[in-house]
């Protein structure tokens, strides 16, 4: 019997963006050790991330809560309680380690912009990465083009929200420092490919 292929690139960052807000609220209930009861209390009855429906909440909780358990209760204190810029980046440094397809754009596509002196990114940007993305993982062939679209634009609303381009119109990249209290963090938990893909415009 064949090996079971395990799919490097999953589709699941179509469920949000940063929800940088989202996040903090997810954050606390992961500090506070929640049980799933308390989960659903918050989640559901109290409907803490303010969602049009309990399903559109829980799986907004679900992809920020599997993001956040990527890292250390040390990122979720900086996620709850920290700047809107210190939050911005833990989120964004959570969301790179937990989608691969992220991480790649990042690290690939907008890497090469810096430095080719391309100072923006384009729609074949994204086309052409996701052709490199199915050779390595040929699950990629199977999205639909609406969820293609989908990833794309939640992919690009990130690198907006986090300050790699200036908006999902213009696409025009922006320099970007890493804040030294992420970065450290980054450092001291041997977070070194998340790193380098937050420090692709230095």
């Amino acid at each position: 019997m064949a090996d079971t292929i395990i799919p490097k690139y999953n589709g699941d960052i179509v469920a949000g963006a940063l929800l940088v807000s989202e996040s903090r609220q997810i954050a606390r209930l992961l500090l506070n050790q929640s049980t799933p009861d308390d989960w659903h209390q918050a989640i559901v009855i109290d409907n803490v991330l303010q969602k049009r429906s309990p399903v559109s909440a829980k799986r907004q909780a679900q992809l920020i809560k599997a993001r956040l358990s990527t890292m250390t209760p040390e990122l979720w204190k900086m996620v709850e309680s920290g700047s809107a810029d210190v939050t911005t980046q833990a989120v964004l440094a959570a969301a790179i380690k937990h989608s691969r397809l992220l991480a790649d754009f990042m690290d690939t596509v907008i890497r090469q912009h810096w430095q080719t002196f391309v100072p923006k990114l384009s729609t074949r940007d994204w086309t052409d990465h996701l052709k490199s993305c199915a050779q390595v993982d040929p699950h990629v062939n199977q999205w639909s083009d609406a969820t293609r679209a989908k990833l794309k634009q939640i992919i690009y609303l990130i690198l907006s929200q986090a300050g790699y381009i200036d908006g999902t119109r213009s696409l025009k990249l922006l320099p970007v420092t890493v804040i030294p209290e992420i970065r450290a963090y980054l450092i001291d938990n041997n977070e070194t490919d998340v790193l380098r893909c937050m420090e692709i415009t230095q």
